[in-house]
């Protein structure tokens, strides 16, 4: 190799390497990005329908959001903090009588096939052994220290979370200003030959995060009502609560309906355990007309992501990103598959092959 190739290849890795040291950043501006690519939605379908300059649209439709999300935070949040917060409380309760079902249920089963056995020996074999449970004064230190910590390090995260949110708010509201000047900006780190192209890359990577987002605000629209209907017929309580967390816990593929469930499933074990039978069932019906009905319904326009890519962008961009990563797992997934389409298959390897069958 070159001396020449030699320095681009320490170049790229060095830029690999940066990137990497940059990916919380990153991650956070991406996210920015998703919600200035909302508001600038929002502001088109506005000028679409009425004549006016885009800064008016722009403060019309900010203004509008802050309305939405104040009257939400008014009506919505109180009683969905009050439901949540008995949730967790009945969490505990909930765990143990399904511990005291399936112990019972394999008492009745050992009783079947072994015979009569002494009442509570499979809840004995299989609770841990018992420990003292007045704490002496080290323990007790120890444990004081620990808390302290714990404390101050939830503290530390609550600042952080909180510095975060303002950098991707402040991200949002600079690109909804200048769209077309960040995206000349994006265009303009791409070779001349080749900036027409990306501009057209960007223009689709725009298209399909725009289509996702309308997908999934109608979804999980859908998928809440939907809980929430299905949950008051059932007589479940804490319907506000369970119905937003299906809506919101929607927005994470796989994952986030699974973790839905347990919350709705855990109130009903208190009451019956045919009543939590029944949500299951409920929730079941809820994500397959999700799946097979609403969706396909609302994202036609959508990029098509098979189930197992979107699994694995999901666990791959967690263990990268955190959090923050599994939440934007999906729109990320639709990014990166648009440039794979366009620029390493259309412009890379199809070139290549017509430079091989070319005489």
């Amino acid at each position: 190799m070159k001396f020449s190739n030699w320095l681009g290849l320490a170049v790229l890795i060095a830029v690999l390497i940066l990137l990497w040291s940059l990916k919380e950043i990153l991650i956070q501006l991406f996210a920015g990005i998703v919600l200035a690519m909302a508001v600038c939605t929002l502001v088109d379908q506005l000028r679409t329908k009425i004549k006016m300059p885009r800064t008016l649209a722009l403060v019309i439709c900010l203004s509008g959001l802050l309305l939405i999300l104040g009257v939400f935070l008014a009506i919505v949040v109180p009683p969905f903090t009050e439901e949540f917060q008995q949730l967790l409380m009945q969490l505990p309760t909930a765990a143990r009588k399904l511990w005291e079902l399936s112990i019972g249920s394999i008492d009745q089963m050992s009783d079947i096939v072994y015979g009569d056995n002494p009442s509570g020996i499979w809840d004995k074999r299989l609770l841990p052994s018992e420990f003292n449970p007045i704490p002496d004064g080290t323990t007790l230190a120890s444990g004081l220290s620990d808390g302290i910590k714990r404390l101050l390090g939830f503290a530390s995260n609550i600042g952080n979370g909180f510095l975060q949110i303002l950098f991707i708010m402040a991200v949002t509201l600079m690109i909804s200003f200048q769209p077309n000047s960040y995206r000349e900006v994006a265009i303009l780190l791409f070779p001349s030959f080749y900036r027409r192209r990306a501009g057209y890359i960007l223009d689709k990577c725009g298209d399909a995060l725009t289509s996702w987002m309308i997908g999934v605000l109608i979804s999980s629209l859908c998928v809440a009502v939907l809980a929430g209907i299905g949950l008051s017929l059932l007589g479940v309580k804490l319907v506000i609560a369970n119905a937003l967390l299906a809506g919101i816990l929607n927005v994470i593929p796989n994952l986030g309906p699974a973790i839905s469930t347990i919350f709705p499933v855990s109130v009903a074990l208190l009451d019956a355990p045919w009543k939590a039978l029944a949500v299951v069932g409920l929730y079941v019906i809820i994500q397959n007309l999700e799946s097979y009905l609403i969706t396909p319904s609302v994202m036609h326009r959508q990029v098509k992501l098979l189930p197992g890519l979107t699994l694995t962008a999901q666990f791959i961009f967690t263990v990268i990103f955190g959090p923050l990563g599994l939440l934007l797992a999906l729109p990320l997934a639709v990014v990166i598959q648009v440039f794979v389409k366009e620029i390493l298959i259309k412009d890379l390897l199809n070139t290549l092959r017509k430079e091989r069958l070319s005489p």
